[in-house]
């Protein structure tokens, strides 16, 4: 338990995963308040925040599954524009990047460039909810969401 602002305040820059995103947009319960406090501080410039182009794709999965066009390009959209919050492309020093991470951690290539990505442009956090990414703590600070869930 704790509070994540606190936790993320010895950070200038911090990387996000997917799932935070995802949580927000589907208001979900059980992760609302933190994806809430988070996007504040980035929206605030409290922290500059740093994603890659997977975040783009993997967002957009489920309305395309639906066929909402729309709603896929709503959300690219919201991301594109939203303050202190850069969207990396991932290029040859992004992928070689992972495939170190990857060979040292033995993480999924998609988690792997995600984070690269993050690295390489500063970040010293990652915000997931995947455990997994404990591993690479000693790269960066990993602020898994469950751990701040109140209850």
């Amino acid at each position: 338990m704790g509070n994540i602002v606190a936790r993320l305040a010895a950070h200038a820059v911090i990387g996000l995963d997917t799932p935070v995103f995802i949580y927000h947009l589907e208001a979900h319960p059980d992760y609302l308040s933190l994806t809430q406090s988070i996007f504040s501080g980035i929206e605030a410039g409290q922290w500059q925040a740093v994603i890659s182009t997977i975040t783009l794709m993997e967002i957009a999965v489920q309305p395309w599954q639906m066929g909402r066009e729309d709603i896929a390009r709503k959300y690219e959209a919201l991301l594109v524009h939203f303050p202190n919050l850069h969207i990396i492309p991932i290029d040859r020093v992004v992928a070689r990047r992972a495939a170190k991470l990857r060979a040292q951690f033995h993480l999924r290539p998609p988690d792997v460039l995600q984070v690269a990505a993050c690295l390489l442009h500063g970040a010293q956090a990652f915000v997931t909810n995947d455990r997994r990414l404990e591993k690479l703590g000693s790269l960066l600070d990993i602020v898994v969401l469950d751990d701040f869930i109140e209850g």
